[in-house]
């Protein structure tokens, strides 16, 4: 018999022991049941978060028993990232929760088919149609306003921006990241009291804009960064000029990530009510034309229902919360669709 032979028969010294692949479930359902066991009287939270502490000091005790404390540690980080990633959860779910088991008492098709109309704040019925018409016509606006500005000006700063005024562009959009809405409604509307113009969709749209665009110039800039220099160099080097490099090399290369980051800042604007509480006033009518008088959106329509202090609004505006959740969510599928299928292979 070879030597090659023997050495696959003889079992393996070098080979510590491990604790088996299920032990984080078993000493995490232990710490729980220790949790609650102990812990009468005290509330969810105390007993999620007693349940952690137990789970890692557990893991840590019995992981330097039979693995050494080298591997304890190993195990008691990666327990750290678990149990943050379920911290963090918390508060998701909850909210999740909380809006679905308030918002499906009123959300049905007749919700969202009518507007508010002659119904008063504190009778039943009545709908959210003139938000949602509101809302996309806003939002809709703003993204054609500032997607193109903001991605444009990140392939500025990225691909050709040297000097002062790629430094100044680069102050200014992160002094622009962190402007708070009210000022951004403020400065439309100082403009439109200059003008001497009423309340009316497209000024909310121009606000929502203002903070769109430096979310998408940041998430552009940090995709385009991503973009190997070897396949822009691969492309100079057969004679294709920069701007169409550009175009069909560096561009269909990050347009997942430039995707992503254009609906973060969807996501951000749709939920705006300080702007659009300014500039759009509000509409319990039906009003399709975002040039011409005011209009509502759900953000607002929340604050107004949610201000009314009754059930009736209350229900009112945790349906439309639930559809505004929906509506982002919803957006973000479809972007992540369009981004996978635009992508290259």
């Amino acid at each position: 018999m070879s030597n090659a032979a023997i050495a696959e028969k003889r079992p393996s010294t070098l080979r510590a022991a491990s604790l088996p692949k299920w032990s984080p479930w078993a000493i995490a359902g232990g710490s729980v049941a220790v949790a609650v066991g102990a812990g009468a009287g005290l509330t969810k939270v105390q007993w999620g978060l007693i349940s952690g502490l137990l789970f890692l000091i557990a893991t840590y005790g019995i992981a330097a028993k039979v693995e050494g404390r080298r591997q304890a540690k190993d195990r008691i980080a990666t327990g750290l990232v678990w149990v943050a990633f379920l911290v963090a959860l918390v508060p998701l779910i909850s909210l999740v929760w909380v809006t679905v088991a308030r918002g499906v008492k009123v959300l049905d098709i007749y919700f969202l088919t009518h507007s508010m109309g002659l119904v008063a704040d504190s009778q039943p019925g009545g709908g959210i149609y003139h938000a949602i018409i509101g809302s996309l016509e806003q939002v809709g606006l703003a993204t054609i306003i500032a997607a193109p500005i903001g991605v444009l000006t990140a392939i500025y700063l990225v691909e050709y921006g040297r000097g002062r005024l790629a430094q100044a562009v680069t102050f200014f959009v992160d002094v622009m990241t962190g402007v708070p809405s009210i000022v951004a409604g403020l400065f439309i509307l100082s403009l439109m009291l200059i003008f001497d113009m009423q309340p009316f969709g497209f000024a909310g749209s121009l606000a929502l804009a203002i903070l769109m665009m430096p979310v998408v110039v940041r998430s552009t800039e940090e995709m385009l960064k991503l973009v190997p220099n070897e396949l822009r160099e691969a492309s100079l080097a057969l004679g294709v000029p920069k701007w169409r490099t550009i175009l069909k090399v560096v561009l269909p290369t990050s347009i997942g990530g430039i995707t992503t980051g254009v609906m973060l800042a969807v996501a951000r604007i749709t939920g705006e009510t300080a702007p659009v509480l300014l500039l759009v006033f509000g509409n319990r009518f039906i009003n399709n034309n975002p040039f011409s008088g005011a209009q509502q959106s759900l953000p607002l329509y929340i604050y107004q229902q949610y201000a009314a202090g009754n059930d009736y609004a209350y229900n009112r505006a945790w349906a439309a919360s639930l559809t505004l959740i929906a509506f982002v969510m919803i957006m973000n599928l479809v972007a992540r669709g369009i981004a996978r299928w635009k992508a290259p292979r």
